[in-house]
């Protein structure tokens, strides 16, 4: 079973609005189509990855902006509402809250433009506030739609702390560095994310694993390749373990990423086991696709625990 608080999860990292479009078909420039429907929800990666583990169970708190506008208090209360802590959610007088326009096609996939409004002002001294909340956690989440020389300063802090870090990589950044996250715990990027941070080419498994082992060698201790339909590998310097996707039909595709991610710390947390936090995750993300919407597309664990007996019924 999934219920109960289970762990202390921390995230330090963005939010935003999402404003998500339905699209027959994506229009051409200069081209103006009708859609067939339109909804608003709250994402970010941050705030996703937070309230997936939070609905499974684990005790989280997030530390991240928001800006003055008529966003901020809905984004607060929704946070509120999935039990994440907000103490260190912080409102930035004069600026915008960040905001996602999304656009979802027939298949389920989706084309995302991201704003990154007050989550660009989240600083190094925001993550000095927090040491309370934060060095006590279980395991510290980033992503990279804050400034990344607050990445690299919770790294090193939470290297300080004890702490272990899981970071996601995206939206993909020339300018971060591997030796910037020496003492990061996991590093979880996907194939183009990987090739970019590695110099590396990723097209084939070899090369994946080639290309996250170079990583390793240079003091990350675990690399987590997301692959979409294809699963995932984790893979370290003597192991590689492939972790399988589920087979289902997908609505929306969007936020799959981040339930993966914040599923696989719940899990991680709660179990302390890499592979078995994993295939779990695997599991979680598949059920987010077969909804609409990011954060309301994921489940809470009484919703998880019955998909997975639906699952293996099934297999049986």
């Amino acid at each position: 079973m999934t219920q109960g608080k289970t762990g202390r999860i921390a995230v330090v990292g963005s939010n935003m609005v999402d404003l998500v479009t339905y699209t027959n078909r994506m229009p051409a420039p200069g081209e103006t189509l009708e859609a067939p429907s339109f909804e608003m929800g709250c994402g970010g990666k941050g705030a996703n990855q937070a309230v997936a583990a939070a609905l499974l169970g684990s005790t989280v708190g997030m530390v991240t902006k928001v800006g003055d506008d008529m966003f901020a208090d809905n984004t607060i209360r929704n946070f509120r509402d999935h039990g994440v802590d907000t103490t260190h959610v912080v409102k930035v007088v004069g600026m915008t809250s960040g905001v996602a326009p999304i656009f979802v096609e027939p298949s389920g996939e989706n084309s995302i433009l991201i704003v990154k409004g007050a989550n660009a002002t989240l600083s190094p001294a925001d993550v000095d506030a927090a040491e309370d909340m934060l060095s006590q956690a279980d395991l510290i989440l980033m992503q990279l739609e804050i400034p990344l020389e607050t990445v690299r300063h919770t790294v090193r802090r939470a290297a300080q702390w004890g702490v272990r870090t899981i970071l996601n990589p995206a939206p993909a950044s020339p300018d971060l560095r591997v030796e910037d996250l020496r003492d990061l715990s996991f590093l979880v990027p996907n194939e183009s994310e990987l090739a970019l941070l590695s110099g590396m080419p990723t097209e084939s498994e070899d090369q994946i694993t080639s290309a996250a082992r170079s990583l390793i060698a240079k003091g990350i201790g675990n690399v987590i390749v997301t692959l979409g339909g294809r699963g995932a590998r984790w893979i370290t310097a003597e192991r590689l373990v492939p972790v399988p996707a589920l087979t289902v039909s997908p609505v929306d595709t969007t936020g799959a990423g981040d339930a993966f991610i914040g599923a696989f710390a719940h899990f991680l947390a709660a179990t302390g086991e890499t592979e078995t936090a994993l295939h779990k995750a695997a599991r979680y993300a598949a059920l987010s696709v077969t909804r609409r919407g990011t954060q309301k597309s994921y489940a809470t664990a009484e919703e998880f625990d019955s998909f997975c007996a639906t699952q293996t019924a099934s297999a049986d």
